[in-house]
């Protein structure tokens, strides 16, 4: 059985080093995501709620080029023990940037497929608030 794959992309109004900040910096990602204790950049880290501060999201920084690709493992306590790859990349293109993500690794069975829909719909809600964060704020 293959793992399942969310990909998604979107335009944005801003600068790829003002997306990279959104992605790396933890006042920046505590807008749209979850908060780490320190930017983000190569080695583990960790992820806590805004209002909560429990721990969520935790994992690698495997890849981290400034302004242009992002990648880590991401697990969430649903997961158990399996462990999941998150990459973004930014593409700068006339008026911004294009934001890709390919969250891959997640479980294709059918036990699998209410955490796939959720992630889904998380990431949705996560890049709207990006969006309207660099847009609007």
């Amino acid at each position: 059985m293959s793992d399942r794959v969310i990909q998604k992309a979107m335009y944005l109004r801003a600068t790829p080093a003002q997306v990279w900040a959104y992605l790396t910096d933890p006042e920046k990602l505590a807008i749209w995501f979850h908060k780490p204790s320190v930017p983000l950049s190569e080695g583990e880290y960790a992820m806590y709620g805004t209002e909560s501060g429990d721990k969520l999201m935790w994992g690698e920084v495997l890849v981290a080029e400034p302004f242009t690709r992002l990648e880590y493992t991401f697990t969430i306590a649903p997961m158990g023990d399996r462990v999941s790859t998150v990459k973004w990349t930014l593409d700068e293109v006339e008026g911004g940037t294009r934001l890709s993500l390919v969250h891959e690794g997640l479980d294709a069975s059918a036990e699998g497929f209410g955490l796939a829909l959720a992630l889904d719909k998380g990431w949705d809600d996560h890049m709207a608030r990006m969006r309207a964060s660099l847009h609007d704020g």
